[in-house]
């Protein structure tokens, strides 16, 4: 009995979806547990696995928009399929001999009338050695062979300009595409988003992180990152400006007595922002394993919808593609966004002093209907005395 393969229901907001990409063929033996093809909604790319061992039929093809629940495929049981019956050897007629046709006089075979077009050759220039003096293919060769260098006839003509239809390609924008760019759009036009600036000796971050690099890593399994001091300061510095961790709603504003911090991840497809719940309670080491749980869970296509809900506050990382210093857009209905650059030495003055740092500029963007501009710079700056001096937040101070 055959098992039919549904596209299945990734949230309650989600009505259909696009069957991006079938990892198998039509007629394929799969095993249980292999991934068989990746489904694309407006928030999660999703892999669908084999329920059971099987034949893989394909119904739908790649490309199709399909509603939620709808059958796509079967797997039939490979044990009953009887593969079919090798085709007879059907017999090899011999080639007859092309037709002639005459050019300026001369009969040609069709490949040897295309091979002189192609080349521009003058015809009555060469030599044929077939039956009654027949030009055949290989005395064009020959000739092209023997040709002096520069001869008019014998030099290819230059290509064609291309058409300004081959220059272009048109695909249409994938779902999660088709969204990123909507609530980019919408957070633009309902929003009075403001941008403030600061930048951060990582100093003393990378030499804690240097310091006890190795021992995290020996104890906990998992690599000390620089985004666990940054989330970790967030927290402190959301609890100091608390509207930066509200939303509005109508004419009110919504305050959360908890932070639950959106982490911007780039994928193929285009960027999602698994959100890290309750990290006022984490440790460095709880933090650094949900990021790389969500990293993993991205990669594979395992995001659920209820991974990337339910964000107060966000950060994003520009630096690791190498942004310099860039103004993030705010992560509706979140007020505000977090950006990281990359770490570059620059020169800074300390203590009247000129000396090489490595420095990383970071960007608050906000929502200047709820954050003023003093709590805006305000959280920035403990933001910066956090990561500048990381065992302040042990100490709390």
């Amino acid at each position: 009995m055959s098992i039919e393969i549904k596209i299945p229901n990734v949230g309650e907001s989600v009505q259909e979806a696009v069957l991006a990409e079938w990892f198998k063929q039509d007629g394929d033996i799969v095993p249980k547990d292999e991934p068989l093809f990746v489904i694309e909604t407006d928030k999660v790319t999703l892999e669908v696995a084999a329920e059971a061992d099987g034949r893989l039929r394909i119904l739908v093809a790649a490309g199709e928009t399909v509603a939620i629940g709808a059958v796509v495929g079967a797997l039939e049981p490979a044990d009953t399929v009887v593969a079919p019956a090798a085709p007879e050897p059907a017999a090899v007629p011999k080639p007859e001999p092309e037709p002639a046709t005459p050019v300026d006089g001369i009969p040609l075979a069709p490949s040897v009338r295309r091979l002189i077009a192609e080349k521009h050759l003058d015809v009555s220039k060469i030599q044929g050695t077939g039956p009654g003096g027949r030009i055949g293919k290989g005395d064009v060769l020959l000739y092209l062979e023997q040709a002096p260098a520069g001869i008019p006839d014998a030099l290819p003509i230059p290509a064609a300009e291309p058409s300004s239809a081959a220059m272009e390609e048109r695909k249409p924008m994938t779902p999660i595409r088709r969204r990123i760019a909507e609530r980019l759009l919408e957070s633009k036009q309902r929003t009075a988003m403001l941008t403030t600036f600061n930048e951060i000796d990582m100093v003393r971050a990378m030499e804690i992180r240097s310091m006890y690099k190795e021992a995290f890593q020996k104890r906990h399994g998992v690599s000390l990152g620089f985004m666990s001091f940054f989330l970790k300061a967030c927290v402190a510095a959301l609890k100091e400006v608390p509207e930066i961790n509200a939303f509005i709603d109508g004419s009110d504003t919504i305050y959360h007595n908890y932070q639950h911090i959106g982490v911007a991840v780039g994928t193929e497809r285009g960027l999602v922002v698994p959100v890290i719940r309750h990290v006022e309670r984490m440790s460095f080491a709880q933090v650094e394993k949900a990021i790389v749980d969500y990293v993993a869970k991205t990669k594979e296509n395992r995001l659920e919808l209820a991974d990337l809900e339910g964000g107060t506050f966000t950060v994003s990382n520009g630096g690791v593609y190498g942004s310099l210093l860039s103004t993030p857009i705010l992560n509706m209905p979140q007020s505000g966004i977090l950006g990281m650059h990359k770490i570059e030495k620059r020169p800074v003055v300390i203590d009247d002093r000129i000396v090489i740092r490595p420095m990383m500029y970071v960007a608050l963007s906000y929502d200047h209907r709820i954050v003023d501009g003093k709590g805006a710079v305000t959280f920035l700056k403990r933001v910066k005395e956090f990561v500048e001096n990381p065992e302040r937040m042990a100490l709390e101070v």
